[in-house]
């Protein structure tokens, strides 16, 4: 399944909704991308697709410093799913793909 493109991301968190932009792109047979808020870019680490199911791993510094892990379930043009940092809950996280990736 293709998770090319670029996704709008909204994450229920303690402190409020965050927006982020996430941008998976492919890369010598594996995939590569970046999440971006209006804070800071990261790279994204262990970002892998198995069947509908896309996880990776980020950290961010803003609006505090966290190590996050993400699975969610990509349907077409959305995805929805979970984002966990460490020993807090995990958080609801949905998404839109805004601009599909050229091969779909």
């Amino acid at each position: 399944m293709p998770v090319e493109g670029t996704w709008n991301l909204v994450i229920a968190t303690p402190v409020g909704r965050q927006q982020a932009v996430l941008r998976p792109f492919p890369d010598g047979g594996g995939l590569r991308g970046t999440a971006t808020s209006e804070a800071e870019e990261v790279p994204l680490s262990e970002l892998s697709v198995d069947g509908d199911r896309l996880t990776w791993r980020q950290s961010i510094t803003k609006p505090m410093r966290l190590h996050l892990a993400f699975d969610v379930v990509v349907r077409g043009d959305q995805l929805a799913g979970t984002a966990k940092a460490g020993r807090l809950p995990a958080t609801k996280v949905t998404g839109r793909r805004t601009a599909p990736s050229s091969d779909s």
